[in-house]
């Protein structure tokens, strides 16, 4: 099995989930800035031309998810709950939820705090941000109040939706989120800090927020 990935959010969850289960994969870094991702070989894998993207045996798979999904099929984890279909519907709807939601809400903050510093590409626009923190309360108040008493976002355990979820929130210090105003998304991810292969989910001793 094969994963391809970049420093980036998305290739992140996949990583972390590789390293907490314990799996045996080809682990290749893709030269962003040479334009890997563009190269024709990696088209025809991937033609979104953005990573991750897994190959095991005849299955090729992009999206995060979906390839967190498989990851945890394979291994037999319960953090896709595959022999439980009310519980992959609680997942699901946390996984959606992100994508549609949540994801949007801090990812202008993320990218310009942290991907523009990590590749030079200007200052952060405080007066843009400043538009967008009512979104961020908006959908931020809602994962609060879901975690009020609860550790994790979905099952009652550590599920892929909180690797999901927590990417790109989990840099909200260095990314100037306003996120003090919601102690439970706060605990919550520190928490998940605590898991090492969250924590640092890079192979080798490589520790990258981009």
């Amino acid at each position: 099995m094969r994963i391809y990935w970049i420093k980036a959010q998305a290739p992140r969850r996949v990583l972390a989930l590789v390293k907490h289960l314990g799996l045996k994969a080809e682990l290749v870094e893709v030269d962003l800035m040479a334009g890997g991702l563009k190269v024709l070989e990696y088209v025809t894998l991937n033609p979104n031309m953005k990573a991750p993207t897994m190959v095991d045996g005849d299955l090729v798979l992009w999206e995060a998810s979906a390839i967190m999904a498989h990851l945890c099929i394979k291994q037999g984890s319960d953090m896709w709950p595959a022999s439980n279909p009310v519980e992959q519907v609680e997942v699901l709807r946390w996984l959606s939820w992100n994508d549609c939601h949540w994801s949007p809400a801090v990812a202008p903050f993320y990218f310009q705090h942290i991907v523009k510093t990590t590749f030079g590409m200007g200052e952060p626009d405080s007066e843009f941000l400043k538009a967008k923190a009512a979104d961020l309360a908006r959908f931020a108040r809602v994962l609060d109040q879901h975690l009020e008493g609860r550790r994790y976002v979905a099952c009652g355990r550590l599920t892929i939706a909180d690797f999901q979820l927590a990417s790109m929130a989990t840099y909200w210090r260095e990314s100037e989120m306003p996120m003090e105003a919601f102690p439970n998304i706060v605990r919550w991810i520190d928490e998940l800090e605590r898991i090492p292969a969250w924590a640092n989910p890079w192979p080798g001793d490589a520790r990258a927020a981009a």
